[in-house]
Formats: structure tokens, sequence, C-alpha cells
């Protein structure tokens, strides 16, 4: 496969096994960022599961602000859903995607694919994937949820930064081959509907159940830094809304609902 090859979206569309995911596809060559255009559509009146595609970002946005790098033979994709279910669990939306997303790899790919609280899809400890969930709300009322995946594909990481070098790594560099970017997209969103349909009939528990089997985290030494704090401790679960359950050294348990996980080292596994 030749990285100049564009994403074949008939080859999508024939092979993509959902009911209503998908089904809409708005596919560029070069946006500033996925989420950005998948909002537009979304404020237009489009409808849920419509999604956009682009092989490049320029503007591609990270958790917290950051920036995300996305060049030609990435998977840089954005979902509209429009969930009716309370501003406090649309934790669990980022959760179910890193779900996805960890599984399509797995069984499509046979590799370990792991996930690391709250929105990243690892590889031998090496982030493959990030997700970003944006919701927009008006008169206090849930309009519209954008869930942006990013995932590194089909690119050597020598186009990153020398910092991210350290901690990144693509599907590529992994296998030692470049991967059918088309059959991974229709695997993530065939995975992506089970699960969000999962959710809105209220089978969380499954759903966070499958996300502890895939965690590469609990049992593990983190340190946990916010706008208000940095502490170390031992991450033990998720609870019943999603949110990091992490053990202090004198027993205390807090529940972390923001801020940077970094796993220091394994202790011993917990589930």
């Amino acid at each position: 496969m030749n990285l100049k090859q564009k994403l074949n979206i008939e080859k999508i569309r024939r092979n993509l096994k959902t009911r209503w995911l998908g089904k809409k596809i708005h596919y560029l060559s070069e946006t500033d960022s996925t989420n950005n255009v998948a909002r537009e559509l979304a404020e237009q009146g489009f409808k849920e599961g419509t999604i956009v595609v682009s092989e490049t970002q320029t503007r591609g946005k990270g958790r917290l602000g950051r920036k995300w790098i996305s060049p030609k033979g990435g998977i840089w994709l954005s979902i509209i859903l429009k969930p009716k279910i309370k501003p406090s669990e649309l934790i669990k939306i980022t959760l179910l995607t890193a779900v996805a997303v960890a599984k399509a790899i797995r069984e499509e790919l046979n590799i370990n694919a792991e996930i690391k609280w709250p929105n990243d899809v690892l590889v031998n400890d090496r982030k493959v994937c990030g997700i970003l969930t944006e919701t927009f709300s008006q008169g206090g009322k849930l309009q519209y949820v954008i869930v942006g995946i990013g995932i590194n594909a089909n690119f050597d990481i020598s186009v990153f930064p020398e910092e991210l070098r350290r901690t990144a790594t693509s599907l590529k560099k992994v296998l030692g081959r470049e991967i059918n970017r088309e059959r991974l997209i229709c695997s993530l969103l065939r995975k992506m509907e089970f699960y969000y349909e999962a959710l809105l009939k209220g089978r969380t528990k499954a759903i966070l159940n499958e996300w502890r089997k895939l965690s590469s985290m609990l049992g593990c030494k983190v340190e946990v830094s916010s706008f208000k704090e940095r502490f170390e401790g031992t991450a033990v679960d998720i609870d019943d809304e999603g949110w990091l359950i992490v053990k202090l050294d004198d027993g205390t348990l807090k529940k972390i609902v923001s801020g940077d996980v970094t796993v220091r080292r394994k202790t011993q596994n917990t589930t």
C-alpha cells in the first residue's frame, strides 16, 4: 500500500456491517479537525451516526487542549452521537470507545492493544490511539456529542517530535507492515455501535467489565497530576460511573475525575 493512496470510502460503505453508524460518511483529504467539521454538521442537523474522516488534520485536537499530530496514513475520524444520557455519564462514552478501538485492533491485527484511563489505547505501553469526546449543550440540555478517534496507523513515527517518539507508536511500526485501514475502520464502527447501544440499554456494568479486562494500568503504581494537586498511588479500579479509583499509600481511596495519569510501575494485579 502506498501512503499516497487515499482511503477507499466506497470499500468502507460496501463492507460496513452496522445498522446506522457510519451510513453517512463525510470524507476530506485535509481539514483542520474532524471534530470541528462534525460539530458543524451536527449544528446543521445531520443525523446521529454521521462520521467525518480525513486523510490528515492541520489542527488536530488532543485532550486538555493539546495538539494532535495527524500525518497522512493515520485514521482520523469523528462520530456524531445524540445520546439521551446524563452529563455525568459522558465518561462512559469515552471508555466504550476505547474498548471498541482496542478490541478492533486485537481482532483485526492480532495485536495486544490495551487501554489507559481515560482515553488512550496502547500497544507495548506506547500510545497508538487517542480519543477526544466533546459535548455540546443548550439550555442545560445535551444536544450532541462528538467522539474524535485518532489512530496511528500507516506511518513511521519519525514524523513525530522526539518527545512523542518516546511514548507513541504506530500500527505499522508494531507489525512491520502497513495495515488495511478500511477494514480496521469497519471493525471499529461495528464495535462502536454495539457498545454504544449497550450503554443506551443500561448495560453499563458489562462495558466497564470489558474495560477492566483490557486495562493496562489496574494494579500499577501511578502518578496523578491535575491543576490542583499531584500525588502517587495504585490504580485499583474504576467505579460504576467510570471514574478511576486510586489507592494512596495510607490506604485512602481517591476518585479521579480529571487530570493526567502516568503509569510508573507494576505492583500487583487487582482484577
